[in-house]
Formats: C-alpha cells, structure tokens, sequence
C-alpha cells in the first residue's frame, strides 16, 4: 500500500482524506439512522392511550422526548398544551411540525458532506490524473521524443496519472452509493414521522382548550 502511494505522488493525499471522511460518514449515519433510534414501533398508540383524557405530566413528556426521534415530535405536541393553558390545535400542530423540522435537519447530517466527497472525489483524481500527464510531457527531451527523456520521471508520471484517476472512482462511487442509499432512508423516515405526527395531532385537537383553526382553513 505504501508503495502505491508513493507511486502515486502527492496528489493522492487529498483522496485519502476524502476516503477517511466518507468512511467515518457512512459509520455514524449507520449508527445514527437505526430504526430504533428514529421510529419505533408501537410509539404513537402508546403515546395516544397516555393522553386519552389529559395531557401526561412533564416527566412523561421528557421520557417520550428521548425515546427516539418520533418521541420528541409527540413530545413537542404535549409540551405545547402543558406550556400554553389556551393553546390552540394550531398552535399544537406548529410546535409539532417545528420539532420535525428540527428532527429531519439531524437526520440528513452529514449527507451534504457524503454528496460533496462523492462530487470532488472524480474531481481530485482528474487533477491528480492532470499532473501526472504534466510530468510525462516534463520528461521529454527538448527535440520532444520520448526516447530521449528521462525514463523515471516518466514511468512516474503514468503512475501518478493512473492511480489517481483508479483512485478518484474508488472514493466516489462508493460515496455516492452510500449518500443515495441514505437519503432514501431519510425521505422514508420523514414520510413515516409526519403521518405519525398527523395522526397524533388529530388525537390532541379535543385536548386543546384554545379554538380551533376554521374548518377549510388552510394550513
């Protein structure tokens, strides 16, 4: 390996970094997007047979707050008729949706910067394979044949033009496969938290004693 690298020259040096970043992004959204973490199962009707009559006290709330993802925006819906005696099913539903706003922000962490390796990745590796074609014309002799340069600087530059370019595709596609991998698993995340959401909203409207939003009225 070390000898691969140092054929390679300096320009691979970027596309390690950018190999060790999106390796350490991959980990962490595997960790971070585990459906127990974001979803779990049962939640919701748990949450609706607590509140059946009255909104549960603020233990309750701070308990279901750090259950998972899910659990703070139900969360959010409680604490918003506990903190405002004449809350109104509209403001219910916006402290909810402001919750979910925050939770869906904390599951794309870090994609942007999956995307920006899987983008710049080809992209170092073009440069890395530029500057080894800058080394080849480097080494001919001033009458331009080949035959008469210097054949180390040469075969280095091939070097550094091939394993840049190899390497530069060996960083992306993976990267990009990953980030396309987890951003469908975070639109289906944020599909599931908002019919959650929705429905539980509907179970709190009774509870808010504030007036609710006209019928019709959009949202």
């Amino acid at each position: 390996m070390l000898s691969i690298i140092q054929a390679a020259g300096w320009p691979i040096w970027p596309l390690i970094l950018c190999s060790i970043l999106a390796l350490a992004f991959v980990i962490e959204r595997f960790i971070k997007l585990q459906s127990r973490r974001v979803l779990t199962p049962g939640l919701v009707d748990e949450a609706i047979g607590l509140s059946r009559e009255t909104v549960p006290a603020p233990d309750t709330v701070s308990q279901l707050a750090g259950h998972s993802a899910l659990g703070e925006v139900l969360a959010a819906g409680w604490r918003a008729i506990n903190s405002n005696p004449r809350c109104s099913a509209e403001e219910m539903r916006a402290a909810m949706e402001a919750a979910g706003r925050q939770v869906a922000h904390r599951l794309e962490r870090y994609l942007p910067a999956l995307a920006t390796v899987a983008s710049a990745a080809p992209l170092l590796g073009l440069l890395g394979t530029v500057i080894g074609m800058i080394e080849i014309f480097g080494s001919q002799a001033p009458t331009g044949s080949l035959a008469g340069g210097n054949p180390a600087q040469l075969a280095h530059g091939i070097s550094v033009a091939l394993y840049n370019t190899a390497f530069g595709l060996i960083v992306a596609i993976p990267a990009l496969i990953f980030w396309r991998y987890f951003r469908a698993r975070v639109d289906g995340y944020v599909l599931a938290l908002e019919l959650a959401a929705e429905r539980f909203a509907r179970h709190l409207e009774p509870l808010c004693p504030g007036p609710a939003p006209a019928k019709g009225a959009g949202r």
